[in-house]
């Protein structure tokens, strides 16, 4: 029987298919074309660079044991990217990302990505592009503007989105971003401007969403080419709230389909509400086109909230709980949790959990206890630039030789240190950490984190840069 790239992908597809959960094969391996097969090279065609990106993070194990099946040790595999334009017109294999020297085969764990707990992604809504049934909303109606209190921190923003929510679409607060650290009220702000707008005009459309699902869902339009019908739905919503659209950093096709969704909305006096934990100017792999539109609104900052903001908070979270505590206990709290809001509220309601369980009188002492276990206890956000930072000082180097293009030995392995923990520690894109750390692709920070682990096995001295390291980043 001839061997063909039909044949041989066949084969490796029925290999992965009785080693993954059905529906990690439906979504992730079923769009996939084989296209040839020359050299011992298999060339695959898959959807989009986040798809061949995916692939690359989670399932390249058991690609490259099913290839190395049926190929030998020698087989490589060739990724071919099908483009679309804007219109949706098909465009032949325009991006071709070839393993070369470095087989695009790495063998690293895998973690089966999805599970029975998360079926196939559908459009959670509605069937796209018909008006006249009922899209809901997906808000929380518990964030409101009356348990969002005003202080410094928020002044602003909770002022420009009751603007909002009074004229969605006819202020300049348009588009409106809300920016700031974790645990500052960010999401709750924005559902409470989506809640008012619905309580004034029932009539309007609103749809809170995360950019996480906004992508999950652009990626699932193009593997079922129905690409059109999820920008037509997204047009006819009056008000889009989207959260943490940071997340968009490095994702290309989705930053373009949202581009165009933005333009739209804007140009017909719909009203579009962006979260994201950095202001524009500080975000990474997002189009210009996109950053400018960013700011044609209003960039409104969500800081730390000041000791009288923090007391108002407690007392307020205690009141709706039903729950008496002595003045001096709440100030307490306040005076040493400083960091967040979501912080401050979780070490009060710990507080109340163990007087309750353990039948004691909450006093100052209680209070103290439960503080130092909680700040103890809590994770502090670790950022790339902080990583970069800590790994510079450890080697004695600048954080600008760390992101150079030398080739010395100690400064590559520090480099690819420094990739290691940024996945590890945050919630970046593998594109967004290679391109903070020296403008690298995302491919480099795949082969940085397998570099670490196969030395942290093997090489007794590189273990204890790892060691120190975490201890460093995890205090």
């Amino acid at each position: 029987m001839e061997v063909t790239a039909q044949s041989v992908w066949n084969n490796c597809l029925s290999f992965i298919k009785d080693n993954i959960q059905p529906q990690a094969y439906k979504t992730w391996f079923e769009p996939i074309v084989a296209v040839k097969l020359t050299d011992n090279a298999l060339s695959i065609q898959v959807p989009s660079k986040f798809f061949y990106e995916w692939l690359e993070e989670h399932y390249v194990k058991i690609l490259k044991v099913s290839l190395t099946k049926e190929l030998g040790e020698t087989a490589k595999l060739v990724y071919v990217i099908k483009m679309e334009n804007t219109y949706g017109n098909k465009q032949p294999f325009t991006e071709k990302i070839p393993s070369s020297n470095r087989s695009a085969l790495k063998s690293q764990d895998v973690d089966v990505p999805l599970n029975n707990k998360n079926p196939e992604l559908k459009n959670p809504f509605v069937i796209p592009g018909i008006r006249n049934v009922k899209i809901e909303s997906q808000l929380n109606p518990n964030y409101s503007f009356e348990n969002f209190l005003e202080g410094d921190s928020n002044r602003l923003a909770r002022n420009a989105g009751l603007a909002v929510a009074n004229k969605p679409g006819g202020t300049s607060f348009n588009p409106l971003l809300i920016f700031g650290g974790v645990g500052l009220g960010k999401t709750h702000l924005a559902h409470a401007i989506g809640v008012d707008i619905k309580d004034k005009y029932p009539e309007k459309t609103v749809l809170y969403i995360s950019a996480e699902k906004f992508t999950q869902q652009y990626i699932d339009s193009v593997k079922k080419n129905n690409r059109n019908d999820f920008i037509h739905f997204y047009q006819i919503i009056d008000v889009l709230i989207i959260d943490d659209v940071q997340f968009l950093s490095g994702k290309s096709g989705t930053q373009d389909v949202f581009f165009h969704i933005f333009n739209h909305l804007h140009q017909n006096g719909k009203q579009v509400i962006l979260t994201s934990d950095k202001a524009p100017v500080d975000m990474q792999d997002i189009e210009q086109r996109l950053l400018s539109r960013f700011k044609w609104g209003l960039s409104a900052e969500l800081q730390s909230p000041d000791f009288e903001t923090r007391v108002s908070i407690l007392k307020n979270k205690l009141y709706r709980d039903g729950v008496e505590m002595a003045d001096d206990i709440v100030e307490y709290v306040a005076k040493h949790i400083k960091t967040n809001v979501r912080e401050l509220e979780g070490a009060i309601i710990s507080l109340i959990a163990q007087s309750s369980f353990n039948k004691k009188e909450i006093t100052v002492s209680l209070a103290k206890d439960i503080v130092e276990k909680f700040v103890k206890n809590t994770k502090r956000e670790v950022s790339i630039d902080y990583i970069q930072k800590v790994v510079s000082d450890y080697f004695q180097m600048d954080v600008s030789t760390l992101q150079s293009k030398t080739r010395k030995r100690h400064i590559v392995q520090a480099r690819q240190l420094a990739m290691f923990f940024a996945k590890k520690y945050t919630k970046a894109s593998l594109a967004s950490i290679g391109s903070q750390i020296g403008k690298r692709d995302h491919a480099t920070v795949l082969h940085a984190c397998k570099t670490v682990d196969n030395l942290s096995s093997t090489d007794k001295q590189f273990r204890k840069y790892v060691e120190d390291l975490s201890k460093k980043l995890s205090v």
